[in-house]
């Protein structure tokens, strides 16, 4: 573009050496024509800038993990100029990192006309994915300007973690509440406040427990089965302080909140109740939530996510345990990545649970294990980025 400017000033230079040697009109008028283009060129694409604008379109707010997604860049030009070539400049990134990707995009833009073009975009890891339109340049016809529209005009999508199937062990707890209103859907009990089934006498069946209306009609004895409760307290927290701003940043953050939801879902799935512990940026406080099935889960995730933004703030995470010394559960499960011996310290000695899990997203498993000696209570695991599956496939909760 520098060139043409300099081929217009000499232009313009020998029109004028043009207009001096000759007398004749036609040397006037083209010096006139060469002035005054460039003054129409800047007028009309001056009057373009003014009059255009842009926007995304995303067809959805949440997607997978490695699966494209479409996004239209919708440019509206309300003038009466037409721009022959218009340089969308296009950044992303993850807000777990910060590292931004960027690409551009060429388009014509029609007077009095809206255009949409289309890209897709995919992420290897979940967060929230920042797009942003830095700029649009646009031209005149004869590329002697440039002017940037549309800056800074940004939308984001959350990307959803996955969910890794964990063949753990769950552990009888006598922690479970014998009032609770929750009753496991697929093991019989001895809350006689439910009836959990119906089946035919056994010899060894308790005669109280026999149907005798029922039983008068069948001709045989039907025997009730009592419900079991299921609301043993479990507690899952996660610490989601940056420790170590990485390239490995955020492959930490991935791990951290798949091997989160991957516990609770494992959890959920035996009929073991939980409290999700985590810090929600958007109010800047730890938070509670229950979990009593999948929706809860999908929905305490999201929310999660949602709430972190670029500078990545997280309290300590020994603030909460300190403002609520007497944590009492069946068991505590700690996803951190990293072995603050404070911390562990802190879930040994200050926590009442009967099973404590502090899992270390790492992948340094050797110098994770070492440390694991000192503390008797506690069950350190390695979970390695990655293979989260294998890491704690031996978990006991």
């Amino acid at each position: 573009m520098v060139m043409t400017k300099i081929l217009f000033f000499f232009l313009i230079l020998i029109c004028a050496m043009f207009y001096v040697l000759y007398v004749w009109d036609f040397a006037l008028v083209l010096l006139i024509v060469m002035a005054a283009l460039p003054a129409v060129m800047f007028i009309s694409l001056l009057l373009t800038k003014h009059n255009m604008s842009a926007s995304f379109a995303l067809k959805d707010e949440e997607i997978p993990k490695n699966i494209e997604f479409p996004v239209q860049l919708c440019l509206t030009n309300n003038s009466f100029f037409a721009v022959g070539k218009a340089e969308a400049h296009i950044e992303y990134y993850n807000v777990f990192n910060n590292q931004i990707s960027a690409f551009d995009i060429f388009m014509p833009v029609q007077p009095r006309n809206s255009q949409r073009m289309t890209f897709q975009l995919s992420s290897a890891y979940c967060g929230i994915i920042v797009i942003k339109l830095a700029y649009i340049s646009i031209f005149d016809p004869l590329r002697i300007f440039r002017f940037k529209v549309c800056k800074n005009i940004q939308t984001q999508v959350v990307v959803t973690p996955d969910i890794h199937e964990i063949s753990g062990t769950i552990t009888e707890t006598e922690r479970t509440d014998d009032e609770s209103n929750v009753f496991s859907e697929n093991k019989p009990g001895d809350d006689p406040s439910e009836v959990f089934g119906l089946r035919e006498y056994v010899p060894g069946d308790k005669l109280n427990r026999i149907h005798w209306k029922l039983s008068s009609k069948k001709d045989e004895f039907i025997v009730k089965d009592y419900s079991l409760p299921v609301d043993a307290p479990a507690t899952i927290f996660l610490d989601l302080k940056c420790y170590d701003d990485s390239d490995m940043t955020l492959a930490v953050f991935d791990t951290l909140i798949e091997t989160f939801i991957s516990v609770s879902q494992f959890l959920a799935d035996n009929e073991r109740f939980q409290t999700l512990i985590y810090y929600n940026g958007s109010c800047n406080r730890f938070v509670e939530r229950e979990i009593h099935g999948h929706d809860d889960l999908i929905s305490s995730v999201s929310e999660l996510i949602r709430s972190f933004t670029d500078n990545l703030y997280c309290e300590e995470p020994a603030l909460y345990f300190y403002s609520d010394p007497n944590i009492s559960n069946a068991s505590l499960t700690y996803i951190s990545s990293y072995a603050d011996p404070k911390m562990l310290s802190c879930i040994s000695s200050d926590t009442d649970s009967e099973i404590k899990n502090v899992l270390i997203v790492t992948d340094q498993e050797k110098k994770i294990a070492i440390q694991n000696d000192s503390l008797d209570s506690v069950r350190i695991i390695p979970v390695i980025i990655g293979m989260i599956s294998d890491s704690i496939k031996d978990i006991e909760l």
